[in-house]
């Protein structure tokens, strides 16, 4: 894991602790759109390619870094789920 997940794990942890059954599921559910998912999936291509613009690469890091929140928060969803079924 690496320190920023361990830093997310913890911040996240009191939030988690307040999720329901049914918004856990929801949580572990949870994806982009497809305009969104097209949109990220065009500039990671770009970042592969080493073409993204200054700002397209602080709107992927700005992607990458709130998918890195929503899957230490899912990750706890799930957890949640697999305790209480």
């Amino acid at each position: 894991m690496s320190t920023t997940s361990i830093h997310l794990d913890r911040l996240l942890e009191p939030l988690a602790g307040c999720l329901s059954p049914e918004v856990a599921a929801k949580v572990a559910d949870l994806r982009a759109d497809d305009a969104m998912q097209d949109r990220i999936d065009y500039l990671a291509q770009r970042s592969n390619e080493g073409l993204l613009t200054a700002e397209e690469r602080e709107e992927y890091a700005g992607y990458l870094h709130a998918i890195d929140v929503i899957a230490v928060f899912q990750a706890k969803a799930r957890s949640m789920l697999r305790r209480h079924p």
